[in-house]
């Protein structure tokens, strides 16, 4: 799938197991937090594609790592022969359970709602420690892709995620699911079928990409209406994400002369004072604004497929989306 990326942005590390390199007089609990920690990062990318929440995710991993330490210490529990298969299991059908409780949350939520931003260095920023980027393991899809996969019943999207992004084959999706190969295949198909008819497979070359991001800053906060008018698709949709605790309206924007208004009208305003990061957002070349050392938002650009126009704005404000960006 065109939106996946190996590139993983690094994302803080809260909770989980214990660190495999403490000391421990039980052999068999070391095995198993190392074998744990193994697959850390590949349960954390799966469940966030299915939830698009950090604290969800982490949430889910943790219980997960408390059903696995639990296998273990089970007196007479048999071996597991493949504890990848089996964690994902846990994970993928812990993810389906609190998806009820999310959706809950989102029906109440004030305005648009995007996906938690994972944030990152770009490609040619070294990342200061291995620790601290140790998701640029796991697999990620861009924000508009995300926002593509809540439209899609919580099966059909844990099967997509794990049949398009991750390589499942729909036996072990299957198996993952207790489900039949048969109506794994359906719903990979009705899934397939959904995304791609809103999100065609193409991906801008990153250096486009931040170009065009830059681009659209200079313009939006100077106020140069003529520029984005040009720079914008005429079906361009605005997502300001702001949980009513930020700048965002009360729902998405569409249409070229509406959001090119807005923009010129408030981005003067509203951006002065700030000061532009440039990181890679769910894989992508994204800009963050901060007011002085606190983040304000993220800004994530979707672009046509020739790459010339904005057809996408994301705008994440909500600053409890925010807490894990600096």
């Amino acid at each position: 799938m065109s939106d996946t990326s190996p590139d993983t942005p690094a994302r803080p590390t809260t909770g989980g197991p214990p660190d495999p390199a403490a000391s421990s007089p039980d052999p068999a609990a070391d095995t198993a937090t190392q074998v744990f920690h193994a697959h850390r990062e590949l349960l954390f990318s799966i469940v966030y594609n299915m939830l698009g929440s950090i604290a969800d995710t982490e949430d889910v991993v943790q219980e997960t790592w408390l059903a696995w330490t639990g296998r273990h210490r089970a007196p007479g529990a048999a071996e597991i022969d493949h504890p990848r298969a089996y964690l994902v299991r846990i994970a993928v059908n812990r993810a389906l359970a609190h998806q009820a409780a999310v959706s809950r949350r989102r029906e109440t939520y004030v305005g648009p709602w995007l996906p938690e931003p994972l944030v990152g260095p770009l490609m040619d920023t070294p990342a200061p420690d291995e620790a601290a980027d140790a998701a640029v393991r796991a697999e990620s899809v861009s924000m508009a892709l995300l926002v593509v996969l809540e439209t899609l019943t919580p099966l059909e999207r844990g099967v997509f995620v794990l049949h398009e992004v991750f390589g499942y084959a729909h036996t072990e999706i299957a198996d993952i699911l207790g489900r039949s190969p048969s109506a794994i295949r359906q719903l990979a198909h009705r899934a397939r079928e959904h995304v791609h008819a809103r999100r065609p497979r193409y991906e801008p070359a990153p250096q486009v990409r931040q170009q065009v991001t830059e681009r659209f800053l200079a313009a939006a906060l100077g106020g140069d209406l003529d520029a984005l008018l040009r720079l914008l698709a005429p079906d361009v949709t605005l997502w300001g994400d702001s949980g009513g605790k930020g700048a965002g309206g009360p729902r998405p924007l569409h249409g070229r002369d509406k959001v090119a208004r807005l923009l010129a009208a408030v981005g003067p305003h509203s951006g002065r004072g700030l000061h532009i990061a440039y990181r890679r957002v769910n894989g992508d070349p994204s800009a963050l604004l901060f007011a002085g050392d606190t983040p304000y938002a993220v800004l994530v650009l979707d672009l046509t497929p020739d790459g010339d126009q904005v057809c996408g704005i994301y705008a994440v404000a909500n600053p409890d989306k925010l807490v894990h960006v600096d």
